[in-house]
């Protein structure tokens, strides 16, 4: 008998299942055979009636009297049998495979599958409850995966703030601004991170509502990347701006700054000093496009994929992790499409495009 699947609640009492599915699959087939047994019996006495009912020859005078059904009745009455056997069996597996998944996943064991067989709808049915039973999995490890992030984000400025209050309330640090502003400073940390992942989840689940209105896109990025130069000074990152003559496009200005300030943000963080960060803008096919550029270490090629996903971030970041993931989020939402690559002399290439809906 196996033991509880990883997901099974630590320290919840294990009630395996396996013990139960031999009784309910021989309950299934009987119930099968119940009616089958009756459409056999109907094709026996049929059979019986009309061979028993043939004039036997000369010497039987037209006797039509009950005789027992001949070897050919037999026969046939065994071939219609072991066909609707053959069926039964061929039927009631496959649905019975799946009831018992069924009851599985309703339990919370999403890592169940079943295998594909008998006709070709039950092979289908069965690809389709295994590709559920995928996505529930990932699901659920996804889920598993965002609550140990959270935990693990909210854990230091927590301890920050419970730190700070306990040593003035134990006298141990006078109640002054140098002991009172990093608890401001990691509540401030806190409320972006919350707001950061209700931006992400409305997002995910299609719910974000935009605010379209005509947008000049050129003023747009004018005005974040004069925002951000100051910390590029600071830095010592040159910020390079290229904009083409864009119309005004009708699109949610507040949702196209974020994804723009995220993925700058990005570019900024990890451009070392004496670095540059690109931005161009470009218009053309229907298309909005917007290239960032930097110059710093770019990203392996085996997480490139990964870019984009909650919580992705290198060792070193000062972060959430969660910018590039609601830039993604955000771009989608206009319908757009969010990409990155590594460039060729190094640094990273993070390119958007998105419908342009000219008012």
């Amino acid at each position: 008998m196996h033991g509880p699947p990883t997901w099974w609640p630590e320290g919840a009492t294990w009630t395996p299942r396996d013990g139960r599915r031999p009784a309910f699959r021989r309950r299934y087939m009987l119930w099968m055979l119940i009616p089958i047994s009756l459409l056999l019996l109907v094709v026996i006495g049929t059979t019986a009636f009309f061979t028993s009912s043939i004039d036997h020859g000369p010497g039987a005078q037209g006797s039509k009297g009950w005789d027992g059904p001949p070897f050919a009745g037999i026969v046939f009455s065994v071939i219609i049998f072991w066909l609707l056997i053959r069926f039964v069996r061929r039927a009631a597996a496959p649905l019975a495979d799946l009831m018992e998944a069924a009851d599985q996943v309703a339990a919370g064991d999403y890592t169940t599958r079943i295998e594909p067989r008998g006709p070709r709808d039950f092979r289908q049915m069965a690809g389709a409850f295994n590709e559920m039973t995928r996505r529930l999995e990932a699901n659920e490890e996804q889920r598993r995966r965002l609550l140990a992030d959270v935990t693990h984000e909210l854990r230091t400025p927590l301890a920050i703030i419970r730190g700070n209050v306990e040593g003035m309330l134990d006298g141990l640090y006078p109640r002054d601004d140098l002991h009172l502003a990093p608890i401001v400073d990691e509540t401030t940390q806190m409320a972006r991170l919350l707001d950061d992942l209700h931006t992400l989840a409305t997002a995910e689940a299609g719910a974000l509502r935009l605010h379209r209105e005509p947008t000049d896109v050129r003023e747009l990025v004018t005005d974040i990347v004069a925002a951000f130069t100051p910390r590029a000074l600071e830095q010592r990152v040159s910020l390079d701006l290229q904009c083409a003559q864009v119309p005004e496009i009708d699109l949610d200005p507040v949702r196209l700054r974020q994804v723009i300030e995220n993925v700058l943000a990005n570019a900024l963080r990890y451009t070392p000093s004496g670095g540059r960060v690109s931005i161009e803008v470009s218009h053309g096919s229907g298309l909005l496009t917007v290239v960032i550029a930097d110059t710093g270490p770019g990203v392996p090629a085996e997480a490139l994929d990964h870019l984009f996903d909650r919580f992705t971030k290198s060792a070193d970041s000062g972060g959430s992790g969660l910018g590039l993931a609601i830039a993604r989020s955000l771009t989608e939402a206009h319908g757009g499409k969010i990409s990155a690559e590594n460039r060729a002399g190094g640094g990273l290439s993070v390119r958007l495009t998105i419908l342009i809906d000219v008012p």
